[in-house]
Formats: structure tokens, C-alpha cells, sequence
């Protein structure tokens, strides 16, 4: 009797909403996709008592290459790819659920550098962002000329550090317009889709790609994205190609993820294979 073919080891770096999601989907439906849960880390490893297995804590990061995981999918947060990213394409396919972290140029080019030479593919998931294939096509075509993301939340939904914190207030305001690298790390974890946006967009990347973040108090439950893409002129020169694509994404009160970010992610997730050396929007 022959064995059917081997299922694709996947570790797990985080454990919060989007990790125990995650997690809970790999248990339950891994097996018919032909993936099974390596292991599961968390910087705090309390959290994993009783709702996951001993045998697939993994308590050390650094002791990853003994699951013997074919991808890794990091959920936790940017330090953790720029301290850990590159080690984890040494041996594995990475998923980068933190991909504000790549608006660090050193960061990104260890990533890249770290893919190609392990043979292994960096995956940034597209998130929030609608229409990421036809942008990257775009791109890829060289008739992209400019792009723009916005977001828009509720104030008790940012995680904002620095000077961007100091503006949030009852009423609605424009907290950030312009490149999007300078807003990463004031926004780590509100900006995934615009930073996914860079990278579908390479000939634009974290400097030509803009993005504007708005704080309404009148969205309790909604989360926005309108994304604004702009194409070539057409032969008079007086009009260019446009198209803007606005997503709202319900969300609890508060809450930094919506919930259809939650099944993108999963179809992230399934999606990672059948690449190598690459950096691939999935």
C-alpha cells in the first residue's frame, strides 16, 4: 500500500485573534487541504495552555528548524519578521502577516536576499486590499502611475505610536497623508493593506504609493478601504486611465482586524505554494 502524499508542515508565530483563527482553521480543515499544524509559538506562552497541544508549543523561536516546517506564518507583530524573518526562510516559505515591517528597507532586502538564496518564497497576504492582481499586473506592465490607499476606522481602533496618537480626538480627522514608508512604523498594525500595496507595487514601492488615514468616530462597526489607482494618459493626454475601489469591512468596536480580514487570510494561507525564490502577493 503507498502512502498518499506528504502534508505541508505549517508553524504558526502568534497566537492572538488572527493566530487562534488560524490555528483553529489548520486543526479542523488542514488535513483535506493537505496541511497539518507543525507548531504554534507565543510570546507569551501562558496563552497557549489549553488551547493548544504540548507536543506543538514550540517555546523558543529560534528552535523552529526541528518541526521541520515547510511554511512558517508569522501574525504577531513587525519585530518579529525583522528579528526573525530571514532566519525562518533559511528554511521554510514565509508568510509575512506584519508586512509593515518590510517598510524598513534593510528588513526588506534581507527578506529578499534570504529567499533567493534558500531557495524559498517570501508571501505577503493581500489583506484588506482589493484588486491587488490587477495593480500587480499593472505594475508589471509598466503603465501604473500612481497609487493611493485609504483607511478609514473608528479612533478606537488605531494602535498609533508617537505624534499620530496625540491627534486622534472625538472629532473626525485626517491623521496621515503621504508616502506610506513614513507611516508604517507610527501605524504598525493598522497599515498591513497598504503596505501590501507596496509590494504589489514594486516600481512604486513604500515611497510612491501614498496613503491617508482618517479617524471617524460616526464608524463604530466599519472598517473602510478605498484604493485609487491611476493608469496611463489616453492619446489627447488630457485623461488617464482611474480606477477606485472602495471595501467596507464590518468589524467589532474597537477591534484592529475586521471580520472579513480573517477568511482572507486563511485563503492567504492556502495559497502559499508552488513558488520558489520569489516574493509573491497571495
Amino acid at each position: 500500500m503507498c502512502d498518499g502524499p506528504a502534508r505541508r508542515k505549517v508553524g504558526v508565530v502568534g497566537f492572538g485573534h488572527l493566530g487562534q483563527y488560524l490555528v483553529r482553521r489548520l486543526q479542523e480543515e488542514g488535513p483535506r487541504h493537505g496541511l497539518e499544524l507543525a507548531f504554534v509559538w507565543n510570546r507569551d506562552a501562558r496563552k497557549l495552555q489549553g488551547q493548544v497541544p504540548a507536543s506543538l508549543q514550540l517555546q523558543d523561536l529560534a528552535r523552529f528548524p526541528e518541526r521541520e516546517a515547510d511554511l512558517v506564518v508569522e501574525v504577531a507583530h513587525p519585530c518579529i519578521v525583522r528579528d526573525h524573518g530571514a532566519t525562518f526562510l533559511s528554511g521554510a516559505d514565509f508568510m509575512v502577516g506584519s508586512p509593515t515591517s518590510l517598510a524598513d528597507q534593510a528588513t526588506e532586502m534581507r527578506l529578499r536576499e534570504a529567499a533567493q538564496r534558500g531557495g524559498h518564497t517570501l508571501y505577503v497576504p493581500r489583506g484588506a486590499l482589493w484588486g491587488g492582481e490587477d495593480i500587480q499586473r499593472m505594475d508589471d506592465r509598466g503603465v501604473l502611475q500612481g497609487l493611493k490607499v485609504t483607511m478609514i476606522k473608528h479612533p478606537d481602533s488605531f494602535r498609533l505610536e508617537g505624534a499620530l496618537r496625540e491627534r486622534l480626538g472625538a472629532a473626525r480627522a485626517v491623521l496621515y497623508e503621504g508616502p506610506v514608508r513614513a507611516l508604517c512604523p507610527l501605524a504598525p498594525n493598522n497599515v498591513n493593506t497598504m503596505a501590501a500595496a507596496c509590494m504589489a507595487a514594486p516600481s512604486l514601492g513604500f515611497d510612491g504609493v501614498q496613503g491617508c488615514l482618517i479617524a471617524d468616530p460616526s464608524l463604530p462597526d466599519w472598517h473602510v478601504v478605498e484604493v485609487e489607482v491611476t493608469g496611463p494618459s489616453g492619446e489627447r493626454g488630457d485623461q488617464a486611465f482611474t480606477v477606485t475601489t472602495r471595501r467596507r469591512n464590518p468589524a467589532s468596536p474597537g477591534a484592529v482586524t475586521g471580520a472579513a480580514t480573517f477568511p482572507s487570510f486563511w485563503s492567504s494561507l492556502l495559497a502559499c505554494q508552488g513558488h520558489r525564490g520569489h516574493v509573491v502577493l497571495c
